[in-house]
């Protein structure tokens, strides 16, 4: 073996193997806050196109009445808002239409039984898009546990047209309540920012590293169209990155924006919660690929623990391990959480909570991995398949 080989496979140079993955996705980190555009910064157009809000509802009463009201106050001249209940259990529907009647731009639908070969959320957000007035040029689908600031439809409408995109995500500040909620929303802000290389994807398609947030899709009608809207995606629990990549492999201009000053959102407000949609989601972002998902999940095991493990050790009981490299490692490791706060707007003491975080979504990894091989996997009383 060779001498490159051998320092690979010994301890010191696993520790420099580990520093030297922080080190480039802190690099990726900072590049993406560096370089992506600001919602706000952009310049209005000369003529505000229509815009159709979209929006699936299922059991969200607890929800629903403030995403719309939020909605409803939007600054914008020209849009209409759209609500389909697809199947609600609870008092949704009764709440979407008391605040229609109050308000002509709010129109709800009822969702129609559920094809076979489809998943829920899809077949919902393709009701909606069937139905939305021809003369919407644009097209917002959002989720019914957002909430925005009278801004959004503006700040969105300038970004898209300003970078003449055809796909407008936007990542919105995950609001953060349970002990549950702590130690898993925050992977998914994180995993976007420091691995996808949304500043590279902003200069040309790349299909394999397109990324979108179903919680802020805003599309032109045209793009949305071509790429055969969601019945392209149908059968894809993670449908938004699936049309992410669809639509840059059609040559189209997707971009993700983080908008913590705009866009809000509560994913989740309890530990059953949190098992049930990571359940659902997690491997389905893999594509099913089950050796990726698994190396990917012991990789990050290794990369953000073990430097702390090693540090310990040294300290405590002299093990032979670099002390620089380990230290360096958990520097790195704190500063790119901390980049990711900062750029998403989640708390900051997530620098310091951060070995929790990802300890608690390798559980649910797992817990995802079980869920979707033993098809447990559900989501609002749905078996997901």
């Amino acid at each position: 073996m060779s001498a490159f080989g051998d320092f690979f496979l010994s301890p010191l140079g696993q520790q420099a193997g580990v520093l030297a993955y922080l080190l480039f996705i802190l690099a990726n980190t900072l590049l993406n806050w560096l370089t992506l555009p600001r919602l706000e910064k952009a310049a209005p157009p000369a003529e505000w196109p229509e815009v159709a809000v979209l929006i699936p509802a299922r059991d969200e009463e607890a929800n629903i009445t403030r995403c719309l009201r939020s909605l409803l106050a939007q600054d914008y001249p020209r849009f209409s808002v759209w609500v389909l209940d697809d199947g609600s259990r609870d008092g949704t529907a009764e709440v979407i239409r008391r605040l229609a009647a109050q308000d002509a731009r709010l129109r709800i639908l009822s969702g129609a039984p559920l094809p076979p070969g489809w998943i829920g959320k899809p077949w919902a957000c393709q009701q909606l898009a069937d139905t939305a007035p021809p003369t919407a040029d644009l097209l917002l689908f959002v989720d019914a546990d957002t909430w925005h600031t009278p801004d959004m439809l503006r700040v969105s409408v300038a970004t898209l047209l300003a970078e003449e995109a055809d796909l407008l995500s936007v990542l919105p500040r995950q609001v953060l309540g349970s002990p549950a909620e702590w130690l898993s929303v925050p992977i998914l802000p994180w995993a976007v920012l420091s691995h996808f290389p949304l500043w590279l994807t902003r200069i040309r398609p790349w299909p394999s590293l397109a990324a979108a947030v179903g919680q802020h899709m805003l599309w032109r009608r045209a793009a949305y169209q071509k790429v055969g809207g969601h019945a392209a995606a149908r059968r894809e629990v993670a449908e938004d990155m699936a049309l992410a990549r669809l639509a840059a492999a059609r040559g189209l201009r997707v971009l993700l924006l983080p908008g913590p000053r705009h866009v809000f959102c509560r994913m989740y407000h309890r530990l059953s919660e949190v098992l049930e949609g990571f359940g659902k989601n997690l491997f389905a972002v893999f594509n099913r690929r089950w050796p990726a998902y698994l190396f990917v999940w012991l990789w990050l095991g290794v990369a953000f623990l073990s430097p702390l493990l090693a540090l310990g050790g040294w300290l405590l009981a002299g093990w032979p391990v670099s002390p620089w490299l380990a230290g360096g490692s958990v520097l790195a490791g704190g500063l790119i959480w901390a980049l990711v706060a900062a750029i998403s707007g989640l708390p900051p003491a997530l620098a310091l909570l951060y070995p929790l975080v990802v300890l608690g979504n390798i559980f649910l990894a797992f817990h995802s991995l079980g869920q979707t091989l033993t098809r447990r996997a559900r989501w609002k009383g749905r078996p997901v398949a």
